[in-house]
C-alpha cells in the first residue's frame, strides 16, 4: 500500500480505520506506509452501522482541522462498508475534496461498496440520504483479510455476490450454484474468482453509468429498495447490510413473479442458492408489517413523484427498473 501511495507522489496520508481492525489490517496498512516514507496518522471509527451519522463525519472533520489536513493529504479506509462510506464521505467533503484509497476488509466491501465511487451517511429518515459521488484514486482487495471475519460477516457478503449473477451474468449464477459450499467454507480459489468476477461485473456498470443517470447503474440496486426499508424498520444494526439483501432480493423476485416477469421456477432457484449459503429469504415476523416499510420505501432515492420504482428480474442475468406498480402487490409481498 505504501508502495503504491508513494508511486503517486503521496508524502501524508490519514488512515481512517474500523475500530475491529485498528489493531491488525489497519496496523499494517499504517506500517507499510511509513515504511514506504508517507506520515500516515490513525483514526479510527466504532464498528456498525451507526457510525454512518452526521455526529461521526462531524467528529472526523474536526479532526482532519486539527491535524492541519491540506488538499494533498489522502485518506486510506480501511474496514468495511460502513468506513468506506464514511470515510468516502468525509474525504470528499473536507477541504472541498481529499483523494481517498479504500482498502475494505469484508467480502461486501470488497465485491461492492468499495467500489463505485457512492459515500454517505444515514439519516433517522433512511439509508444514505446525504452523500456524494467520490471515485477512490484506488481499491485494494486482499482475501486473505476475510479469513478474519465472522461467519454471519462472511456469508452476509455472498449476497451481493448472488446479486451479479442476477442482474447481469447468468453464466456466473451457475458457477455460484456450483460453487456455493465452496464459497461458504471460504475456499481460496473459489473466494478469489468471485471476488475478481463481482468487481469486474460492477466497475462495468459503474463505468458506463456513474452517476445513475441512464438507468444501467440501478441494476446494481436490486433487492435494496425492500432491503434498505427492513434495515430501517428494524434498527441499524438488527440486520446485516447482506441479510437485508437476501431478503431484498428473495422479495423482489416475488414481486416480478406476481406481476408475471419471472417464473416461479426463478424464483425458487434464487431461494435456494441464497440459502445454500445461509442467507435468509424471508424477514421476521416482526417485519412483516407492511405501512412502516412503505413508509420508508417511499422514500426511497429510486422513488419518483411519489411513484415507486423497483428493480425487477424479467430472468436469470437480467433486471430491469420497473414503476407504476400497483401498491397493493407491493403489500402483498411484505404480507405474505
Amino acid at each position: 500500500m505504501g508502495e503504491r501511495l508513494r508511486a503517486v507522489g503521496v508524502c501524508r496520508a490519514v488512515v481512517i480505520a474500523d475500530a475491529a481492525v485498528g489493531g491488525t489490517h489497519a496496523d499494517r496498512v499504517v506500517r507499510g506506509l511509513h515504511a514506504a516514507g508517507v506520515d500516515a496518522p490513525a483514526l479510527t471509527v466504532p464498528s456498525g452501522e451507526s457510525s454512518k451519522c452526521l455526529a461521526e463525519a462531524g467528529r472526523l472533520w474536526d479532526a482532519f482541522a486539527d491535524m492541519a489536513v491540506d488538499r494533498r493529504t489522502h485518506v486510506v479506509a480501511v474496514g468495511g462498508g460502513v468506513t468506506g462510506d464514511l470515510a468516502g464521505f468525509v474525504a470528499a467533503t473536507f477541504a472541498r475534496g481529499l483523494p481517498v484509497w479504500h482498502v475494505p476488509t469484508t467480502l461486501v466491501a470488497q465485491v461492492d461498496s468499495a467500489i463505485g465511487g457512492k459515500t454517505g451517511i444515514n439519516l433517522h429518515g433512511g439509508k444514505n440520504l446525504v452523500g456524494v459521488f467520490w471515485q477512490p484514486a484506488g481499491v485494494v482487495a486482499d482475501i486473505d483479510t476475510l479469513a478474519t471475519l465472522p461467519n454471519r460477516e462472511f456469508v452476509s457478503g455472498l449476497a451481493e455476490v448472488v446479486k451479479y449473477g442476477m442482474i447481469l451474468d447468468p453464466d456466473f449464477f451457475v458457477w455460484l450454484e456450483k460453487n456455493a459450499a465452496f464459497l461458504v467454507q471460504r475456499e481460496p480459489r473459489a473466494l478469489a474468482h468471485a471476488v475478481f468476477r463481482s468487481a469486474a461485473i460492477k466497475a462495468r456498470v459503474v463505468e458506463q453509468d456513474e452517476r445513475e443517470t441512464t438507468g444501467l447503474r440501478a441494476a446494481l440496486n436490486y433487492g435494496h429498495t425492500f432491503a434498505h426499508a427492513y434495515e430501517t424498520v428494524a434498527g441499524y444494526g438488527t440486520l446485516l447490510h447482506g441479510e437485508a439483501v437476501a431478503i431484498g432480493m428473495a422479495q423482489a423476485a416475488r414481486l416480478a413473479a406476481r406481476i408475471g416477469r419471472v417464473s416461479s421456477e426463478i424464483v425458487a432457484r434464487q431461494d435456494q442458492l441464497l440459502k445454500s449459503m445461509g442467507l435468509p429469504v424471508e424477514p421476521a415476523g416482526s417485519l412483516r408489517e407492511a405501512s412502516p416499510l412503505m413508509a420508508v420505501m417511499a422514500r426511497d432515492k429510486k422513488t419518483v413523484n411519489g411513484r415507486l420504482r423497483f428493480v425487477l428480474p424479467s430472468k436469470i442475468g437480467q433486471v430491469d427498473l420497473v414503476e407504476g406498480i400497483d401498491e397493493n402487490l407491493v403489500r402483498a409481498v411484505l404480507e405474505a
